[in-house]
Order: structure tokens, then C-alpha cells, then sequence
């Protein structure tokens, strides 16, 4: 005998919507900062264990594939950070209409990579 049950909806019918990536994107960035946590631990053991190491990481960090981890890195934080920010709009009561939230959800993309490049910018003008 065939059970008749409904079947649960597949992935494939779901719309994506700017909510729901930026969800899966917080979540995303939220894990990609134990990496880069572990590589800014990885960082100060260095400075601590003495000159010769020290610049052997700041190589590491300096070198292109290096300074593209730390950008993404910076990216995920600051992007993780204006998800959180979302968030605790929504727990105060706000941004729960349809516009709210998708301006929200861009508003998080736009700053994040617009608030990145411009910390990139000011350090290597500091530098």
C-alpha cells in the first residue's frame, strides 16, 4: 500500500529573495570569522615569539594571496557586523514590511563592501 502523505517542498521551488541570501550569508561570514580569528591569533603568537617569526607571517600576510584573505576577512566582519546591526533593527520592532527589509538586506551588502574598500583605502593611505 502507497502512502498517500504530501511530500515537504523541494528546494527547487523555492524563490531566492534578498532576505534569505542575506541570511545564508550571515551565517556564512559568521563561520569565515573563526578562521580569520584563528589567523589574527596566529598573528600576535608570532609577534610574541620573536622578530624572526614575526616577519616570516608579516610575509605571509603581505604577500597577495595573503592581503585577498585579510580583505575577505575585513569583509566578513564589517558584513556580519551591519547582519547584526539588521537583526537588532528587527528586535526593537522595525524594517518588518516588505520594503524595510529588502532595503535592509542591500543596505547590509552596499555597506559592507562599501565600508571595506574604504578601511582598505585609509590604511594603505596611513601606510
Amino acid at each position: 500500500m502507497k502512502n498517500s502523505r504530501p511530500l515537504s517542498p523541494h528546494i527547487q521551488i523555492y524563490k531566492p529573495i534578498m532576505t534569505m541570501v542575506m541570511s545564508i550569508l550571515h551565517r556564512i561570514t559568521g563561520a569565515a570569522l573563526y578562521f580569520g580569528t584563528i589567523l589574527v591569533a596566529w598573528w600576535l603568537v608570532s609577534a610574541a615569539a620573536g622578530p624572526a617569526y614575526f616577519e616570516f607571517v608579516n610575509g605571509i600576510f603581505g604577500s597577495f594571496l595573503g592581503r585577498l584573505v585579510l580583505f575577505g576577512f575585513t569583509w566578513a566582519l564589517i558584513h556580519h557586523m551591519l547582519g547584526g546591526l539588521r537583526h537588532f533593527i528587527w528586535d526593537m520592532g522595525h524594517g518588518f514590511g516588505t520594503e524595510a527589509r529588502e532595503w535592509l538586506a542591500r543596505a547590509t551588502i552596499i555597506g559592507s563592501v562599501a565600508v571595506t574598500i574604504l578601511l582598505w583605502v585609509i590604511g594603505y593611505a596611513v601606510r
